[in-house]
């Protein structure tokens, strides 16, 4: 009786620890089709700014009539001059700004700031040329690079630098478990280093995205990964097996959602949108193209953002460290007894990089 019931206990033991092992990679398949349906397959305008341009009544006229069939998705607003909407396109402040005129209706857009919400700000003021019975005329004062045409490329370098940073978690946090807190950070320092260099040869030398300005990529795209990594490995000496799950959430799914690499906020809705102000993503995408394209407008703010990201982490690991140090003891279990649990983190990491 019992030599039967052996091996169905062991099937049972099998069983129960690799349905637990599922619950991260199921979770993460929910997690993600909420995150990115929830953030990109309905982009619709929720207080989009754009201009009219013009300081006689008919501009004004024009403005509020647009505001009133648009409601809640466009903030409409005049300005006296063309130099004035070109001002604000270069600050971001605006997605289009429209110009009557007495010839040609012209929309002036910046794509390189917004390639979706430029084509927004079109789809909204074509129907008011034609109603005129001219075509729109639409000049881009801000275009990004040739080798980057819609200027997505981006977001892309961003979720690069970001599967770098947040895959190297699981090898520090597993394979680096026996280190004390104080090495693993260095090593963290030395990964954050490679993964940015890799993120700026990337948008230089391979793919062009960047024609100058590229030491300042690589300074923001380290202050990026450091706050990862940081922020990881300090996660791990709490979380253990559900870091990747957790890395997941806050640098994948809220994190390339709110980016504005794809859709800025104002094509969001209000809970992606918000994020936009202070996660790190939007930081790293925001402050590359206001160094790229914008002439550093808004640059000091981004720059705060992702170092802030950074204190975190080092707030994290610090945390990690005193409560490694309390609970550490002269007697352990044996060399081998955590390898099951770091083996499945590995596991589960290599699952969440596929994803």
């Amino acid at each position: 009786m019992s030599a039967t019931a052996e091996p169905a206990t062991r099937l049972r033991d099998v069983l129960r620890h690799v349905l637990l092992h599922l619950v991260t990679p199921l979770l993460m398949c929910l997690g993600m089709g909420l995150a990115y349906m929830g953030a990109f397959v309905t982009p619709e305008p929720n207080h989009l700014p754009v201009a009219v341009v013009g300081a006689d009544p008919q501009a004004r006229s024009l403005a509020h009539a647009v505001q009133d069939e648009a409601g809640d998705a466009l903030d409409v607003r005049t300005l006296a001059s063309r130099d004035q909407a070109v001002d604000a396109l270069k600050s971001l402040d605006i997605a289009g700004a429209y110009v009557p005129g007495a010839g040609a209706p012209e929309l002036i857009v910046a794509t390189a700031g917004s390639d979706m919400s430029a084509t927004a700000a079109q789809k909204i003021f074509t129907p008011l040329a034609a109603e005129r019975g001219a075509p729109l005329e639409v000049t881009d004062v801000a275009p990004p690079v040739g080798d980057d045409p819609t200027g997505q490329g981006l977001f892309f370098l961003l979720v690069a630098v970001s599967i770098g940073s947040y895959a190297s978690v699981a090898v520090l946090g597993a394979a680096g478990a026996g280190l004390r807190m104080r090495a693993r950070a260095g090593l963290v320092v030395g990964v954050s280093l490679a993964v940015s260099a890799i993120g700026a040869a990337l948008a230089g030398p391979i793919f062009h995205l960047v024609h100058q300005g590229l030491w300042g990529v690589w300074a923001m795209a380290w202050l990026y990964a450091a706050g990862i990594l940081f922020i990881g490995i300090g996660l791990h000496t709490f979380l253990k097996r559900w870091t990747t799950l957790a890395m997941m959430v806050l640098f994948v799914m809220l994190n390339f959602t709110t980016s504005g690499g794809l859709f800025r906020p104002e094509l969001q809705n209000g809970f992606f949108g918000s994020l936009h102000a202070f996660w790190n993503g939007a930081g790293f995408v925001e402050g590359i193209r206001s160094h790229l394209y914008f002439g550093g407008h808004g640059l000091p703010q981004h720059v705060w953002t992702l170092a802030g990201w950074l204190v975190l982490g080092l707030l994290v690991t610090g945390a990690a460290a005193l409560w490694e140090r309390r609970h550490r003891t002269a007697v352990t279990a044996g060399p081998g007894a955590d390898a099951p649990e770091h083996e499945a983190q590995e596991e589960e990491m290599e699952e969440s990089v596929a994803v």
